[in-house]
Order: C-alpha cells, then sequence, then structure tokens
C-alpha cells in the first residue's frame, strides 16, 4: 500500500489564496493539525477545503500521496476529485485521494484482508434484500418489498449508530425511534441476516460491514495500523455534520493518536439523523481537539441577498445545541427578486399554479434545468408531473422515480386490470362505486384506512392513496367513467411522461435535493403534516419529539438555501380539488410571509372558522399551531421562562401523579407546565386563560400552581 512521496513545487501564498475571502483564506493558512471550518450554504466550501489541502502539501506539511479527503457523496467525491486536479495534486496513486468513506474503506479492506484474515474468501453484498427478506421470513415478519426494505433501513441504522442486535429494542426504546413493527422482532431479523452471511464459502460484506471491518483491522492489528499510518497522514471530511457512529469509528481508526485533521459541516443542514447520522462531532470538535482552529464562513455566494434573508429567518427561529451554532449568511450576489408565497385552494391547483410559474420563467430565458420543484416525500410528485406534463414542460424526477414507475403503482395497475377482467365486479361501477372498487382492489396492496408506520408502508399508502383520489377526481369530471376508462385514463397519463433522462425541470425530494442548486426553486405542499411531517406531530398538531421536529426545519432551510435567485414557497389548503379547505400552512412559515402578501391575509382566514384568533403576548400576531398557541406566543419571539419556576412545577406534577396513581402528564403536559413558567399567572383567570387547564384542572389543581407559581409551598392534601 505504500507509495512514493510525489514531489511538488511550492506554490506563493499569494497564488494559493488568490481569489479568496478572508475567512477562506484563514482556513486555507491555518496551521497543521485539528482545523474546523463551519460552513454555510454556498459559502464556498469545496473551494476553501481543496485550496488548504494545495497549501499543506504546496508548504512540504505532508505529501500529496499522504493525503485522504473523505466524502459521502460519489458525486460530490468526483467534484473534489477535479478541484484538485486543477490544482495539481488530485487523481494519480501518489497524489492525493478524494473518496467516499465507503470507497476508501473497500480499497484498504482488499489490501489488508489477507494480512488480517488470511484464507477466507469475501464477497460485496451490494445489495441485502434477499436475505433480509429470507430472514423476515424465518421469524413470521412480513416479506412484502415495503416491510423488507424498513427492515433493512433499520439494519442499515443499527450497524451504523454501532447497535448489535440484541442491544436493538432498548435502544431504539431509549431514542423513541419510529420503528415499522415489534422491536424484538426487528432484532431477530437483524440477526438472523447477520448469520445468513457466513457460510462454509465464505463471507459476504455489506457496505457497513466495510467499514466495520476496517476500523477493526487498525484497532486490532498493530502492524496493519503502522502501515496505514504512514501511507496516510492528513485528513479531510467534508459534511462532517452527517458522519455517523461507525464513520467516526473509521476515522478514529485511521488517526490514531494523530490529530491532522480538517473537518468541514454545518450542524444547520443535518437532515438525515434518521440513517443515523449526527452532528455531535461536529458540535464537541473543539472539545476534542481545545487547540484547534474554528472557521465560520458566512459570505453565501450562491444565492442573492433576498434569498439569504429568508434563510437566515427560517433558520433563526430554530431551538436546541444545533440552532446554537447557527451561522448567519451574508448575500453577496446583487439584489434579486422577493421570495414569492402563495396559497392554493388544493394540490392540483397548486401544481397548475407552479407549473404556469415555470413556464413564464422558460419564457424569460431560464433554462428548465435551472428550475427545481422541491417536496417532503416522493408521493408529492404526481400531481406536478401532471400538471407539467399538460403544459408540455419537460420534467425529470431525481432521487426517486417518476409515480407511474413505482413498483406499487405498476403493481396496482396490474391488479385493477386483473379486476377488470373478473365478472364478479358490480355490472355498472360508476362514480362513487367505482372509488368503492379501486379502494376494494388496493386494500390487499397497502391501501390502509389509517396512515401506517413504517417509511416504505407510508410511502407506498400515499402512492395507493393517490390513485384514489385520483379516480375521485376523474370520476367528478366523468359520472360514467367505469374501470376500464380509467385503466385507459391511467395507460394514457403513464405514457405522457416525459423519459427520465430529458433535461428538464427536477422534480426532486428536499432529501435529494442537499448539495445542489438551481436558478429557481419551487418549494411545494408547505403545511403542517407535511412539512412537518405528520408523524413528528401529537394528535393536537403539538410537536411529539422536539429533535425531529427542528430536523424537519432545517430541511426547510436546505430548501431555502438551493435557489441562486428566484424562490417560490406555497401550500394547499385541500388535498383533493374542490376539498373541504382544513389544512393549516406550515408552522415554520410564521413570521416570514410579508404582511403585503395576498397569502398573509388568506391564510388565517381559511383555518380561523370564524372564531377570533389568539395572539402572541410578545408581538402581537396571531398564533398557528397548538405549541404557539399553548404557550400564547410565536415560535420565533423570545421565550422568557423561569427555569426554577419549571423545576419547582415539574417537582409538584411528579409528587401529585404519585399521589393520584397516574402518569405526570394526565396532571399537567409540559408544554403546559412550560407556558405556565413563561407567563407565570398570579390568579384564577390568569391560569385558566392556559389553553389545557378547564374548569375541573382550575378547580384540582389551581391552588397548588398558584401557590408554587408564588413560591409557596402547596397545602398538603386533606386525610379523608
Amino acid at each position: 500500500m505504500s507509495d512514493g512521496p510525489a514531489m511538488m513545487v511550492a506554490m506563493p501564498r499569494e497564488a494559493i489564496v488568490a481569489g479568496l475571502d478572508p475567512e477562506q483564506s484563514a482556513a486555507v493558512l491555518a496551521p497543521r493539525g485539528p482545523v474546523c471550518v463551519l460552513a454555510g450554504a454556498g459559502t464556498g466550501k469545496t473551494r476553501t477545503i481543496t485550496h488548504r489541502i494545495s497549501h499543506l502539501v504546496s508548504t512540504g506539511h505532508v505529501s500529496a500521496g499522504q493525503v485522504l479527503a473523505v466524502t459521502f457523496t460519489a458525486r460530490a467525491a468526483g467534484e473534489m476529485r477535479g478541484r484538485l486536479r486543477a490544482l495539481g495534486i488530485g487523481g494519480a496513486a501518489t497524489q492525493v485521494q478524494a473518496r467516499t468513506f465507503h470507497a476508501a474503506a473497500l480499497r484498504q479492506l482488499r489490501y489488508f484482508w489477507p494480512q488480517v484474515v488470511g484464507d477466507v474468501q469475501w464477497q460485496l453484498l451490494d445489495r441485502k434484500f434477499g436475505l433480509v427478506g429470507q430472514a423476515a421470513n424465518r421469524v413470521g415478519v412480513s416479506t412484502s418489498t415495503e416491510s423488507v426494505r424498513d427492515l433493512a433501513g433499520e439494519i442499515e441504522w443499527a450497524k451504523a449508530s454501532l447497535i448489535a442486535p440484541e442491544d436493538y429494542p432498548t435502544a431504539v426504546a431509549r431514542l423513541r425511534r419510529e420503528i415499522p413493527t415489534d422491536a424484538a422482532k426487528i432484532a431477530a431479523v437483524y440477526e438472523g441476516y447477520e448469520s445468513s452471511k457466513v457460510s462454509n464459502d465464505g463471507v459476504m460484506l455489506d457496505f457497513d460491514d466495510l467499514l466495520l471491518h476496517t476500523a477493526a483491522a487498525l484497532e486490532e492489528n498493530a502492524a496493519v495500523a503502522d502501515e496505514f499510518r504512514d501511507r496516510y497522514r492528513c485528513f479531510v471530511v467534508d459534511e462532517y455534520q452527517d458522519v455517523t457512529p461507525l464513520q467516526q469509528r473509521v476515522l478514529d481508526a485511521w488517526l490514531g493518536d494523530r490529530d491532522d485533521l480538517t473537518v468541514v459541516g454545518d450542524a444547520n443542514q443535518t437532515i438525515y439523523s434518521f440513517t443515523g447520522a449526527t452532528p455531535k462531532y461536529l458540535l464537541d470538535f473543539s472539545r476534542r481537539f481545545p487547540e484547534s482552529t474554528v472557521v465560520r464562513l458566512e459570505r453565501d455566494y450562491r444565492s442573492t441577498p433576498e434569498v439569504v434573508s429568508l434563510a437566515n429567518r427560517v433558520i433563526g427561529a430554530a431551538r436546541g445545541r444545533i440552532a446554537g451554532t447557527r451561522l448567519q449568511l451574508i448575500g453577496q450576489r446583487p439584489p434579486g427578486p422577493d421570495p414569492a408565497f402563495a396559497e392554493f385552494d388544493d394540490e392540483p391547483a397548486e401544481a397548475a399554479g407552479v407549473a404556469r410559474s415555470i413556464k413564464k420563467l422558460i419564457a424569460k430565458g431560464v433554462p428548465p434545468a435551472e428550475i427545481a420543484v422541491l417536496y417532503r416525500i416522493n408521493a408529492q410528485s404526481e400531481v406536478h408531473e401532471q400538471a407539467l406534463t399538460e403544459l408540455d414542460i419537460a420534467f425529470q424526477v431525481r432521487g426517486g422515480e417518476g409515480f407511474f414507475t413505482r413498483s406499487e403503482v405498476r403493481q396496482a395497475v396490474s391488479a385493477l386490470r386483473q379486476a377488470a377482467g373478473r365478472d364478479d365486479l358490480p355490472a355498472e361501477a360508476f362514480g362513487t362505486a367505482l372509488v368503492s372498487v379501486v379502494r376494494a382492489v388496493l386494500a390487499p396492496l397497502g391501501l390502509t384506512a389509517a396512515e401506517p408506520t413504517g417509511a416504505q408502508a407510508r410511502e407506498r399508502w400515499t402512492s395507493l392513496t393517490a390513485l384514489v383520489q385520483l379516480t375521485e377526481e376523474l370520476t367528478a369530471h366523468d359520472d360514467q367513467l367505469d374501470l376500464a376508462g380509467l385503466l385507459r385514463e391511467l395507460t394514457a397519463r403513464a405514457e405522457a411522461r416525459h423519459p427520465p433522462s430529458v433535461q428538464g425541470v427536477t422534480l426532486a425530494s428536499l432529501h435529494a435535493a442537499k448539495g445542489l442548486e438551481w436558478t429557481a426553486v419551487f418549494l411545494v405542499g408547505l403545511c403542517d403534516g407535511t412539512l412537518p411531517i405528520a408523524h413528528v406531530l401529537g394528535d393536537g398538531g403539538a410537536a411529539d419529539d422536539e429533535a425531529a421536529l427542528e430536523e424537519e426545519r432545517r430541511l426547510l432551510y436546505v430548501g431555502v438555501t438551493r435557489a441562486r435567485e428566484h424562490l417560490q414557497l406555497s401550500w394547499a389548503l385541500a388535498r383533493n380539488e374542490g376539498g373541504r379547505k382544513s389544512r393549516r400552512r406550515s408552522r415554520f412559515l410564521n413570521g416570514l410571509i410579508p404582511d403585503d402578501s395576498p397569502a398573509a391575509r388568506i391564510a388565517p382566514q381559511a383555518s380561523s372558522h370564524n372564531k377570533k384568533r389568539p395572539r402572541c403576548r410578545v408581538c402581537g400576531k396571531p398564533l398557528a399551531g397548538a405549541g404557539a398557541t399553548m404557550l400564547g406566543r410565536c415560535d420565533e419571539c423570545p421565550s422568557n421562562i423561569d427555569m426554577e419556576l419549571l423545576d419547582a412545577l415539574k417537582a409538584w406534577r411528579l409528587d401529585k401523579s404519585r399521589e393520584l396513581s397516574v402518569p405526570a402528564f394526565v396532571v399537567f403536559t409540559d408544554n403546559t407546565l412550560t407556558a405556565i413558567a413563561e407567563q407565570q399567572p398570579q390568579d384564577n383567570r390568569a391560569l385558566v386563560a392556559i389553553p389545557g387547564i378547564g374548569a375541573k384542572k382550575l378547580e384540582r389543581f389551581g391552588p397548588d400552581v398558584l401557590a408554587v407559581v408564588r413560591g409557596e409551598k402547596p397545602m398538603p392534601a386533606e386525610v379523608t
């Protein structure tokens, strides 16, 4: 594995930092050792870190062949290699290596395997679906496509999080992780899958195993570690906020007791926690390396000041430890148009409106490939595919299949064709009868009355629900439509789709859009239940999991920062055309919409039901969302909570719950106690004004609560 050092003529310092801003230059010229670059969206992080590598090599701190730069996608690694080649230090084996974690581990493991393991043969398992399905079948768990995908996803998360099969149930309970089925059964599938990879013919290693075995080889074999660390002496990690515990273990094994490490990341772009990614290593970097250099890149060269301002306001409302690292982006481009906000009656109207706006942009000279429509989940694409098709606008679906090419949709259409050939269906299934037939046919495929748990099952359910809604829409326009006519319509719509390879408008989920950028971006479907996604919200609309809610906010932030110039944020008050307008725009938009925007006036009216809406006690604006209503202030307005009072209230609640033998939340929820600690009511009238405190709770607990607020000890319960 050892290669001769690559010689390089030293570049003048002036040449290395030419064209860099002061903060970028500081990161490039930082002394050899631990460096943390907190780089906001569009701040030139790739340029900065490649120039830093060039500086380290040019000044003789390290030879080019001793530098290993890792990132998270093949596309990002390819871009970094291109930048390094342009600087004369990337490409060949004796030059800087830029790879993904898995590609680097695969190369190392192939080299070290005989030395560490011996003659045992191994092969790469690039698709675990079959083995997971077999393990699920042995355990008695569903082996449907969606179930197996969910199980595979859980196994990947557990391995990335360094959680063994036997520890899985305890871990998911502690982390309150949403899981697709019983934790013990998932653990059994996980254990069975791991066992099935070992046979007399050798072993199969999945992508996570590459990392596990690479780390183990370095941790347990001194000769291997010495050879590797002689080969690679300087490390650079991009997108460090997305590192998993397993990847960090590999990085630690690479480093040993050295500290020649540069990391780059932005904790406020952490959107992959569901895969095991965690920003804690980025957040704790300066604690681990007290002598480290920390540089903040905040000059945004991607977006107009108007887009940057909105991005700052989106992330400015964030809470928690990650929010404490937020970067205040400073737009460097000339001014552009203000971001637009648009409210629509229903999703078809929203899609049609977005398509018309795209048509206008194209007419003004914006290339279709420079326009994107971004949404929270892939199932939202169908209505936008249809709207773009109707206006003859080419598009491509990124990070997911087009609606009619998805496996569950193809399966559903096939089931409907089989049903059309049966003789046991109603002779004249029109209108609502046709909708009932479609529901009955799709029920065995995963169409349930309630939205299921599990990411894959939920995605399938959403697609099947969209087919039912399309049927409802078609029968509303043609009350004589039968099953054969529906199938003809579905075939025509599928055939009208543009090929996936067409260079047109990009349709993508917010997760798939990470790392990309466009001249114009349309963020669609921004309503509570979609962004933030429904499963992070409680029945009353309050967040069950504050950390999950904040990750949803960061998704919106990532979406906003994808736009260079044109940006529109929109939502629909109903799902179906002419449906009841019961939706509420996303809580993340509160305080962002200009007062003179039509959307600012329309949205509150749609959800008010002619009731006087409560207003924020800080800024006076109408409140939206159960959490804000409970606290009596906007999410973004400052809290004046008395933490000592909150602790006292929680202690009182614990005593009271034990006295009554009920769970603590039955007395008062955390949100109610937080509202009390913020508003500090002094009498019954002020206390009952807090949502969640009705007449019964006022009578039962009011005197105690007011006593705690006044700093007095509540009266003991009477002995009867």
